[in-house]
């Protein structure tokens, strides 16, 4: 399973759902939600500033991550987005491939 970061924010009729529910529900939803397609919860946050919301979750792969996106997005309430976590040792494994690459205009 691979580890995402969520970063949500309510929009709209969203913002009132939220209000009447209260966070902890909408958590539980969203939980719900994730565990749909396979997924776990690590943890949830509200925030002040750009994001409303931050989620650590695991999905088993990415299509499941993506269906997950696709079906909040869809609400047209919350707009989430979705990015790939990557632990120390995927980057060492990055960092020891060799790419071939050339610049723009070289």
């Amino acid at each position: 399973m691979g580890k995402y970061l969520i970063r949500g924010n309510y929009v709209g009729d969203g913002v009132s759902g939220l209000l009447t529910e209260g966070g902890s529900k909408r958590r539980d939803a969203a939980r719900a939600a994730i565990e749909s397609v396979g997924g776990s919860m690590d943890s949830m946050y509200y925030a002040f500033g750009d994001t409303d919301v931050y989620g650590i979750c695991d999905f088993p792969d990415e299509a499941s991550a993506t269906a997950l996106s696709l079906m909040i997005n869809a609400s047209g309430k919350v707009s989430v987005n979705l990015t790939p976590l990557m632990t120390p040792e995927d980057v060492d494994a990055a960092a020891a491939k060799s790419p071939s690459y050339r610049a723009p205009g070289t």
